[in-house]
């Protein structure tokens, strides 16, 4: 890893919020955003591409320091693009490559809809999408299921549906399930407030996003579809390969699972770097 990596972080204030953002490193310009995950999810990711990129990272509007003006207030792909659009133009910079990871994924598809002048690429990898599905109104019906029982304050219960929901084996959760349970750590009151935004004000309109399919198949943007090879039956591999072929491509792989360029970034940036050169 490059341990050097200089980090300039600063905030843009915009109608309903105050935007954090990173940038580091030189040359290209790449975007890595998700959605829930924030800047510091992507910075050991960050600070590898860096050696040979620009990398710009966000907070997504309402999660850890990209605060809201109104807490409650919904949070959209189509806002999300918006606020990318924003702070590039206040960074003089772009067009750019842009990484999107799950609901990040679906940020750069709305960010290359809405403004396809401030990017040239866009790498969606393992985009939720409920609506690329035959079984949508059952997604739909298992997220709106998923959301109450969290804000019935079933938390461990609403994290159970959505690891169901996405086919995602989580041995440490399951096995904690009917186990004695340890008093619990201090929780982080911004974690806790994350989590609260992701279930009540995100999850929605990012799962039933409905893309203009051919209007990004018609725009100027190279749309990449990756998926992870370890995602093999889960929801994200199953919307990966519907989106890709929606748009008369295949699906590009990735090593690892759904958040593999957290989990290995070492791993994950040679196919990444691979990816943004066109191969």
């Amino acid at each position: 890893m490059n341990h050097t990596t200089t980090v300039t972080a600063g905030s843009l204030k915009v109608p309903d919020a105050t935007l954090h953002y990173e940038v580091r490193g030189q040359g290209p310009l790449v975007v890595l955003i998700g959605a829930p995950m924030h800047a510091a999810h992507f910075a050991p990711l960050a600070d590898l591409l860096a050696a040979d990129h620009t990398v710009l990272t966000t907070d997504p509007r309402g999660v850890n320091r990209s605060s809201l003006d109104d807490p409650d207030q919904d949070s959209t792909p189509e806002m999300r693009a918006d606020d990318l659009s924003r702070i590039l133009t206040h960074l003089d910079a772009g067009p750019a490559a842009v990484f999107g990871s799950s609901g990040g994924a679906v940020t750069s598809l709305a960010f290359a809809l809405a403004h396809p002048e401030q990017v040239h690429t866009v790498i969606a990898h393992e985009a939720p999408l409920n609506c690329l599905l035959d079984d949508r109104e059952e997604r739909d019906a298992a997220i709106e299921d998923i959301i109450a029982t969290y804000a019935s304050g079933d938390v461990p219960g609403a994290w159970g549906k959505f690891f169901v929901n996405a086919n995602i084996t989580m041995p440490e959760f399951e096995e904690s399930a009917g186990a004695p349970q340890e008093a619990p750590a201090e929780p982080d009151p911004q974690e806790i407030a994350d989590e609260r935004f992701w279930f009540m004000h995100e999850m929605r309109a990012t799962a039933r996003w409905q893309p203009d399919i051919a209007a990004l198949r018609a725009g100027p943007t190279r749309i990449v579809v990756g998926v992870g090879d370890d995602s093999a039956g889960e929801f994200c591999d199953r919307t990966s390969i519907a989106l890709a072929a929606a748009l008369g491509t295949e699906p590009t792989a990735f090593p690892g699972g759904h958040i593999a360029f957290a989990d290995d970034p070492e791993g994950f940036v040679p196919r990444l770097r691979e990816v943004l050169n066109g191969n």
